[in-house]
């Protein structure tokens, strides 16, 4: 699936959102961050994630997803919980919701605004399931879909945005 070009020359920008930004959206925030970092693109490719509700606003990431992040070598602890704003269209490259209604709430589908696991190659178009009231179990299978979400990101990253964004040295 090809991404939407970059809305300024050198940067690209994607926002994770799902409802309450403690669980499954910082989750892959911090996957996809990683994934950037490691194929070379952190200094073109910024990601950041918020939540459609309030409630959580300046709490940390809930404690199951930090463990379930730890345990996969993975550092959760910077994350503070935001709100989405309507502003979020216009600042970012693309949109990545978790599921249906979080797409919904933040005004639907468009080419820079789509579900997470249009991404998945094993599941495409398919909703990341919300942890918050299952188990441990929950966590990690959201983990799994957030890594192959975010390795399907990154390539196409890496295979689009040579073309799209100035050559750096490295290149």
């Amino acid at each position: 699936m090809s991404l939407p070009q970059p809305r300024e020359a050198g940067r690209y920008r994607i926002g994770v959102v799902c409802l309450g930004n403690i669980c499954r959206s910082p989750m892959a925030h911090v996957v996809l961050e990683a994934r950037v970092a490691a194929a070379g693109l952190a200094d073109e490719v910024t990601v950041t994630s918020s939540g459609t509700g309030g409630w959580h606003v300046g709490d940390p990431m809930d404690p199951r997803a930090a463990a379930t992040l730890a345990a996969a070598g993975h550092d959760g602890s910077r994350h503070r919980a935001r709100q989405f704003a309507t502003s979020w269209h216009d600042e970012h490259d693309l949109l990545l919701a978790m599921d249906a209604a979080n797409l919904a709430d933040i005004g639907g589908g468009t080419d820079r605004v789509r579900l997470l696991r249009s991404f998945d190659p094993e599941e495409p178009g398919a909703d990341v399931p919300d942890p918050y009231y299952g188990g441990d179990r929950g966590f990690q299978e959201v983990l799994a879909m957030v890594e192959r979400c975010s390795e399907a990101i990154v390539s196409e990253l890496a295979t689009s945005l040579p073309t799209s964004l100035p050559s750096s040295p490295d290149r």
